[in-house]
């Protein structure tokens, strides 16, 4: 599908145009310069044409070894993979000496460009659309991202540079409702989401997945802000990675851009399958990753921890026993999650963990059949009878699946509302090992039959 880079100094809207070509509000927007940091993708589709639209950090002229100088790298390898770049400038401010700066560097590369005066609704930006003549890129185009106007300039301006390849791909989707097939899911990418404290590695642990420098990396802790999806493959299976910002303590995260960021990390842990927390191998177990892994198997996601920095871990087996014992501890109502070591810096242990993730989503996708579930209760009452409050039974009679993604199961039976919940996780502990679903989150639900007289 054809690209287009969106590019320009900071604050002149590039993150509200990307949120209006892609019809969500994907990137984070706020009124402070240099919000966005890694280059983010989405599918975009103006009147009809489809392409790929990627949002990137400002441009600033700074040190290459500066956090601004790193996302100016980004920015650079956007600009060169896409097809169409459109050159964001405030119609407002009028041209600047970046502005002009950017332009110089757009023209040695060669590139398709399209001026965009943003903020130009209203008479306020009149003076800056005619200025941007000044760019050299020919005829500017007068645009407002916060209010849509101007989209029909953009849509004939693109269109010389992507409609002809848009027209070739394949743009019809599936229903994303309808539960698929075991073949289906296995061919499907796995959206798998890395999450964990500031400055656990995610970053680093991506790039080091897909062999590319793609995230910007540093001893910066909390340079990642937007949740950045990057389309990748793992022994010729697809993969969609998600690296998100860190989430520190509730009672710390005071800044309003930093809130904006834990929003946004929890919406892709809710959207993800597997959902991979990444533990600081040099700090242990803290209970900030309790809570985000109790948020992750709340939300039914499958997850798996890796513990990174392990080659820098003194004492590894000590180490790895008492991380076992604080997850036995603070994960109660899920034995067994799978742990991994690994090292994001050099690759170690990044095989096992993407098996493992494939392993993980099969069986939180995986589907039983009623007759076996419900020759499986009858060994597992047999096995342990439910209790008799007051002296009356409590009949379990029926089960089954209503659904995958997470598993969730029904549980007819008489006076279910009593049943205690030791009794509860016997049968959902027992689902998990009889049943062969692993560590995935499971649903068990009880319902009493109507009584007709009631």
């Amino acid at each position: 599908m054809p690209s287009v880079a969106i590019i320009g100094r900071p604050n002149v809207g590039k993150s509200t145009l990307f949120n209006r070509l892609v019809g969500k509000r994907l990137a984070l927007v706020d009124d402070r310069p240099g919000v966005t940091r890694d280059r983010r993708e989405g599918d975009a589709e103006l009147i009809g044409m489809p392409f790929r639209v990627i949002d990137t950090a400002g441009f600033e002229d700074e040190d290459p070894a500066s956090l601004p100088g790193r996302m100016r790298v980004q920015t650079e390898a956007a600009v060169k993979e896409c097809d169409v770049a459109l050159f964001v400038i405030d119609a407002r401010q009028g041209i600047t000496p970046l502005d002009e700066e950017i332009a110089r560097w757009l023209r040695a590369l060669g590139k398709p460009i399209i001026v965009l005066a943003n903020k130009c609704e209203g008479k306020g930006g009149e003076s800056g659309l005619l200025e941007a003549y000044s760019l050299g890129f020919g005829e500017p185009l007068p645009f407002s991202a916060e209010h849509g106007e101007g989209l029909v300039g953009l849509f004939q301006a693109l269109r010389p540079f992507v409609e002809g390849d848009a027209l070739e791909e394949d743009t019809s989707s599936e229903d994303e409702d309808e539960e698929k097939s075991e073949e289906e899911i296995d061919l499907s990418p796995l959206q798998l989401a890395i999450v964990g404290r500031p400055n656990a590695g995610k970053s680093t642990l991506i790039n080091r997945l897909i062999g590319v420098d793609r995230m910007i990396t540093g001893p910066e802790a909390g340079i990642t802000r937007d949740s950045i999806a990057i389309d990748w493959s793992w022994q010729g299976r697809p993969v969609r990675l998600i690296d998100t910002a860190g989430l520190r303590k509730k009672a710390r995260v005071v800044d309003k851009m930093e809130r904006l960021s834990v929003m946004d990390t929890f919406r892709t842990i809710d959207y993800a399958e597997v959902v991979v927390l990444l533990l600081d191998g040099t700090q242990g177990l803290e209970g900030q990753d309790l809570r985000i892994a109790d948020r992750v198997l709340e939300e039914g996601r499958s997850l798996i921890i890796a513990i990174n920095k392990w080659d820098m871990v003194e004492n590894p087996s000590a180490f790895l026993q008492a991380i076992r014992e604080g997850l036995n501890d603070g994960l109660a109502q899920v034995k067994g999650v799978p742990l991994i070591t690994i090292s994001a810096l050099t690759g170690r242990g990044v095989d096992p963990l993407l098996k493992a993730a494939f392993e993980t989503r099969k069986a939180w996708s995986r589907r039983v059949s009623t007759g076996q579930l419900n020759r499986w209760l009858t060994r597992a009452i047999a096995h342990h009878a439910p209790p008799a409050p007051g002296g009356k039974r409590i009949k379990l009679r029926y089960l089954t699946q209503i659904k995958t993604r997470p598993p969730t199961f029904v549980l007819f039976g008489t006076r279910v509302d009593q049943l205690p919940t030791s009794y509860e996780r016997y049968l959902i502990n027992s689902l998990r090992s009889d049943l062969d679903f692993g560590s995935v989150p499971i649903r068990l639900h009880f319902r009493s039959p109507e009584n007709p007289f009631d």
